[in-house]
């Protein structure tokens, strides 16, 4: 069954198709943008601690948002009430935008088909409930059994099933059926008196049977413990400009935060990042070139068309160094007199789409990832994040190791706890005098916040050389 058919059959059971679209356009004649996105989720969470399943949730969310843009100003309404009479009222709430303003000429951005990237099969009843609580229990024994230090598991299986359409102001339709799952592990071990945690995560846009095979949940689960067993052993993090080494995969979080904000078209329109009016310029070391790809299938940020009906794409941000585009929108793609990229995201219907990231990574090098220790005489590598903080206008960034080693005469030596990062996404890029050849994105675990919408999405790069930056720690 098409996706089109799977949201037709399941929207406009309630309503009627012809008269849905025909209030769309009324509503949105004399605008030059707009949309109306319709949404059903089911979602479910199963959440463990300590052997026991502490939390069990299942939930249905469905409505609308109906959107008219005009300029650079919107109005949006609301309703959970799937039905023509609310459709209409939304409609008539809509209107105060155009006052004061004459007709305006349609955004009508070329259209691309959309690539089949996720299965559709719904997969929250693929697996019965109760065989999910023994799994999560398995997970629990199995940790117990494998390390005496353990001193508390926690784990949570999440699944949802989104289906969104979406007709836009010209009466176009497009539609998208959306799975995603995640398994997240954590492990607290204790020695003495010392207490610490490691976790582990997968996830993506594909059905349960990716996580619930014994091999993978087992292999996360030992991952998890790994890295709690080297926080045990861990030191003191050195304080000090010196060379890091990133790893591959989910420290492009920093990547993400530092430099993927400041590449979306909202700031850069404004004029309030570090990246504004620089088209063309060398904003990074040569050798980086990063993109922001949709398309990936079944990776956790992607998505066949984005939450305003536009298909997503590969977008090739800054390549050898140069700034070449910005992630776009459709209204600021308008207002910039360029062509949106499908980075147009929003959290649900009851949110109104921002520029947002999909998949963005930083693509290979032409090094050898034991090539990049090896040239460090007296360093950090840092293999994973907790996170951080970062200020799009200037860039500025703090980030926290989760796994850092010392690196001595070219070896990684003691592991070392809560090394910071601190420094400016630019200075960062420029500083990076080695990328390898290692490539790829975390395992699928991502949630991006920004104005207050939590979306998903994929981080990734090879393993980098940042030839010095400040390393906060404790001495």
């Amino acid at each position: 069954m098409s996706v089109q058919k799977i949201a037709d059959d399941l929207f406009f059971n309630r309503m009627d198709k012809a008269q849905t679209v025909k209030t769309v356009q009324d509503a949105l004649t004399g605008c030059h943008d707009g949309e109306l996105f319709l949404e059903q989720r089911f979602s479910e969470r199963l959440t463990l601690d300590d052997g026991r399943i502490k939390t069990s949730a299942f939930d249905v969310s469905t409505g609308f948002g109906l959107r008219a843009v005009y300029d650079d100003t919107y109005a949006y309404a609301i309703s959970n009430d799937l039905s023509l009479p609310a459709l209409k009222r939304a409609a008539q709430s809509i209107q105060p935008i155009k006052r004061n303003h004459t007709n305006a000429e349609l955004f009508l951005p070329s259209d691309e088909p959309s690539a089949v990237l996720y299965t559709d099969i719904n997969p929250l009843p693929l697996i019965p409930f109760e065989k999910k609580v023994e799994l999560m229990k398995r997970i629990d024994s199995h940790l117990r059994t494998k390390d005496s230090k353990v001193a508390q598991v926690s784990a949570t299986m999440s699944g949802e099933w989104q289906v969104v359409k979406i007709i836009q102001a010209n009466g176009r339709e497009t539609a998208d059926v959306r799975p995603l799952v995640l398994l997240q592990i954590s492990v607290i071990v204790k020695s003495g008196d010392k207490m610490e945690s490691g976790s582990f995560g997968l996830g993506g846009r594909y059905a349960y049977d990716r996580i619930v095979s014994e091999d993978v949940w087992k292999k996360a689960a030992d991952e998890a413990l790994r890295v709690a067993l080297v926080n045990l052993d861990s030191v003191a993090a050195p304080v000090g400009e010196m060379p890091v080494v990133l790893s591959s995969g989910w420290s492009g979080v920093l990547l993400h935060e530092a430099v993927g904000h400041g590449l979306e078209g909202d700031f850069n329109r404004k004029g309030s990042s570090v990246f504004s009016g620089k088209i063309g310029e060398q904003v990074t070391a040569k050798g980086i070139t990063i993109v922001d790809d949709g398309t990936l299938p079944n990776q956790r940020g992607s998505l066949s068309i984005d939450d305003e009906g536009t298909t997503t794409q590969r977008t090739v941000l800054i390549e050898d160094g140069i700034l070449k585009n910005y992630m776009l929108d459709r209204m600021n793609a308008r207002l910039m007199n360029k062509q949106p990229t499908g980075n147009g995201r929003r959290e649900s219907f009851s949110c109104a789409p921002q520029v947002r990231m999909t998949n963005t990574f930083m693509t290979n090098g032409d090094k050898k990832p034991e090539e990049l220790i090896a040239s460090v005489k007296k360093g950090v590598y840092a293999k994973s994040f907790h996170g951080g903080q970062v200020d799009i206008t200037s860039g500025k960034f703090v980030f926290t190791s989760s796994e850092a080693y010392l690196i001595e005469n070219g070896k990684l030596t003691a592991p070392i706890k809560n090394a910071t990062l601190i420094g400016s996404g630019i200075d960062v890029m420029n500083s990076i005098d080695m990328v390898a050849d290692n490539s790829c994105l975390d395992n699928g675990i991502g949630s991006c916040g920004k104005g207050g919408q939590m979306v998903p999405v994929g981080v990734g790069q090879p393993s980098v050389r940042i030839s010095k930056i400040t390393v906060g720690g404790v001495e």
